[in-house]
């Protein structure tokens, strides 16, 4: 692949979902929440941040471990489907067990228990959705997985709005209406990605093949345990948010953490599309002892750029947008989002030096590193939730977000080999330098609607980005590996 090629599958990528995703979290995400209220939605929130600490059990790292694989061995695609398949079905089996198991031990019951089977059945819906795609992924189809990538979301688009202002029901919103569309969602696009896979390959049957589980499981570990451990510093605030605080504070506190931690959610998408075309394709170059360079390189710039640029520009216009979003809970919402949203520039750039690393098979580092952000990240909130609520987890985030991302970035250019001085570091400066007293500049000159405001800023970060060099033509038109 050309790196020409891999900006084009990238842009497409990203296009796509910046159609369908953002209106799927800003638009139904955020009605559905202001319909059900602040306490029912953290209910579901907390819920949902619950069944992905138990993420590993149900993937065992089979979906990067096999998108790096057949990456590197296509061939092998007939032979692990059938028996990849089987296994992901007895791991949900384990999954439901488990994670009922430890939601009666933590007092959960009754209707959150009824929820609960419904979250659970998404996220194993949704995650062997992720394995079916990175066999698309993997085979190179980019541009497939590119449209694959929002269907499901476009599905819950269409049930949700119905929903919520279709008149179609007489009643109002209710959140079991809510994950139910996306249970329908879920199970039309994998199988429409089935169906594509098995374009490709062999399949007459499921295997049952209890060697062939052993050595994937044993292959697949250590991607499980780290995927386990970064699910664990990533989701855990809301949940012990949830259960450290008394019964209806910890539901509305959640709730709040969850309005500032969805635009934080959101825009981190754009990381992970990063990652999704460049794990298998660090993986390709790195067998084959390509340089990866030039793509960190280009990757790097353009996850800057994005990140500092949607980190100012929303930190400076925080208080008209989260009024926008949430009326109902803007004031307490307000302190949270101004403290989380930093976290968006070192969780961009962990989907960078993560993905190379995980490409690269340095499973050890990513393990001890993420052990380390649990450590920091439970520490952190059992200090602070008691006194600062939702502020408490949010600054949690944060030290743990940025440790992270320094300890992998430093690990990755190491090992790799990348000089750190190949990265455009004085035109982030100067990029940085100017983007912010401009944005601070433009609360007195544009009285417009944030909205519009927002648009032209960040189209104003984009032409600087060229004018300061960090992003340049020639990083798409000379290198072709």
């Amino acid at each position: 692949m050309k790196q020409k090629d891999f900006v084009f599958n990238l842009c497409l990528l990203i296009f796509l979902n910046l159609l369908v995703k953002p209106f799927w979290l800003l638009g139904i995400d955020v009605g559905v929440q202001n319909s059900v209220g602040a306490e029912s939605y953290g209910l579901y929130f907390s819920l949902t941040n619950f069944t992905l600490l138990f993420y590993m059990v149900l993937d065992m790292g089979t979906a990067n471990y096999n998108n790096r694989n057949i990456a590197r061995n296509s061939q092998l695609l007939d032979k692990h489907l059938s028996n990849y398949i089987t296994l992901r079905l007895l791991l949900g089996v384990v999954y439901f067990v488990l994670i009922y198991v430890v939601a009666l031990l933590i007092g959960y019951r009754g209707e959150q228990l009824r929820l609960l089977f419904w979250i659970g059945l998404n996220q194993f819906l949704s995650l062997f959705l992720l394995y079916v795609r990175s066999n698309i992924s993997a085979l190179q189809m980019f541009k497939t997985d590119s449209v694959i990538s929002v269907t499901d979301k476009l599905l819950m688009i269409l049930f949700c709005g119905l929903l919520l202002w279709g008149n179609v029901t007489d009643q109002s919103m209710k959140i079991e209406w809510f994950v139910w569309s996306q249970t329908v969602a879920y199970l039309v696009t994998i199988a429409i990605s089935l169906s594509i896979v098995l374009k490709k390959a062999n399949l007459r049957k499921l295997s049952w093949n209890p060697a062939f589980f052993l050595v994937i499981i044993k292959k697949s570990f250590p991607y499980a345990l780290v995927t386990l451990l970064m699910a664990c510093y990533y989701r855990m605030d809301s949940v012990m948010l949830e259960r450290m605080l008394p019964s209806g504070t910890g539901a509305m506190q959640s709730g709040i953490y969850a309005s500032a931690f969805r635009l934080l959610d959101t825009l981190a998408m754009i990381g992970y599309l990063f990652a999704v075309i460049l794990l298998p394709l660090f993986s390709k170059m790195l067998k084959q002892k390509e340089d990866v360079g030039p793509i960190v390189r280009t990757s790097f710039s353009l996850l800057f750029l994005f990140s500092v640029s949607a980190v100012v520009i929303l930190y400076v216009y925080r208080d008209p947008l989260i009024h926008l979003f949430y009326p109902a809970i803007a004031e307490s919402s307000i302190p949270v989002f101004r403290l989380i949203i930093f976290g968006l520039i070192p969780i961009s750039m962990n989907y960078l030096f993560g993905t190379l690393l995980t490409a690269n098979g340095s499973m050890k580092q990513l393990n001890i590193i993420a052990s380390i952000g649990i450590v920091i990240n439970v520490t952190v909130n059992l200090l602070l939730i008691p006194r600062m609520q939702a502020c408490g987890s949010a600054v949690a985030s944060l030290c743990t977000q940025l440790l992270v991302s320094v300890f992998q970035f430093v690990f990755a250019m190491s090992i790799i080999g990348i000089p750190m001085r190949s990265l455009p570091w004085l035109r982030c400066l100067l990029f940085l330098a100017i983007l912010v007293p401009v944005t601070i500049l433009s609360t007195r000159v544009l009285h417009i609607h944030v909205v519009w405001s927002l648009l032209i800023l960040a189209g104003f970060a984009l032409v600087l980005g060229f004018a300061t060099g960090l992003l340049r033509i020639s990083d798409i038109r000379t290198i072709d590996r």
